[in-house]
């Protein structure tokens, strides 16, 4: 069984850790209460990355965001990834574990991109299935991050909100909820973004992503956006953001920018609008 006690993430802002801001986040981190890594940069034995993991490990909370498990392929889950990923946890006492509702592995390769899924009774069932098996062997609760996506499957009979509360249902799994991810996904597919957090299971939220996109158009002329993860947060997905903490209160909040990063007073600025949001939230 996993233990559900592992999830102890602060209700306050966190931002992706990059190796450039190591000094100025120890000296004077802002608003900043706890971080993120990515798993897989940290899966070696040694070196100057972890040896400044486990420096941020002694002073924050730190949340360990999965991208290569592939939960949503066909595939077995790849047991010795699953073991290092269990190692790096249990070594620096992690807060939260989350990975992504997607898939990125086929017959043996990685396509290193993060593949929507189409929800049907099958996909349920699989992915349900490799969920117990992540939070079995991490022996901890896991989270599960809603998708940016650019197309919709017409086999889909659930919803997206439907299927992700009944898989946290099934599991016991939490949700991560990317309010960026949201507005991507709405803009591309044509509904209202509004309406997909009035039906997302928001009582099963252990943390909240914020990121920018980036708007071009498709060959129709219509809007098309990208999860860049390269831009500051946009003014709409800010105002999503408000939605969300009305709706259910104060959450973590982590701030994402994994490309074209800025310098760290840029990014502890807007760990600082977070941290305003959140004043601004019921309890």
């Amino acid at each position: 069984m996993f233990d559900q006690s592992l999830t102890v993430l602060p209700d306050a802002p966190g931002v992706g850790f990059k190796a450039r801001h190591f000094e100025a986040l120890t000296q004077d981190p802002g608003a900043v209460r706890w971080v993120e890594i990515h798993a897989e940069n940290y899966l070696g034995e040694g070196g100057r990355p972890l040896a400044q993991l486990a420096a941020l490990a002694g002073r924050f909370p730190v949340s360990v965001h999965g991208v290569g498990l592939s939960i949503g392929g066909e595939a077995p889950l790849d047991r010795a990834h699953l073991g290092r990923v269990r190692a790096l946890c249990d070594r620096i006492g992690a807060a939260s574990f989350s990975e992504h509702l997607a898939w990125s592995t086929h017959e043996g390769a990685f396509l290193n991109d993060l593949l929507p899924l189409p929800y049907t009774a099958a996909t349920l069932a699989r992915v349900c299935d490799h969920v117990d098996q992540v939070q079995e062997a991490l022996g901890r609760r896991m989270l599960l991050e809603n998708p940016s996506s650019y197309l919709a499957f017409a086999e889909s009979d659930w919803s997206e909100t439907d299927f992700l509360d009944e898989l946290a249902r099934r599991t016991g799994c939490g949700l991560l909820l990317d309010v960026n991810n949201v507005f991507v996904s709405a803009t591309n597919l044509g509904y209202a973004a509004q309406d997909y957090i009035a039906a997302f299971p928001l009582d099963r939220v252990g943390e909240i992503h914020l990121a920018g996109h980036e708007a071009e158009t498709d060959e129709h002329g219509a809007p098309l956006l990208i999860d860049s993860h390269g831009r500051p947060v946009a003014e709409p997905v800010w105002a999503l953001l408000d939605l969300v903490l009305k709706r259910a209160g104060p959450r973590p909040l982590l701030v994402e920018r994994d490309n074209d990063v800025p310098a760290w007073p840029d990014l502890e600025a807007e760990a600082a609008r977070c941290a305003r949001a959140l004043d601004r939230a019921p309890a």
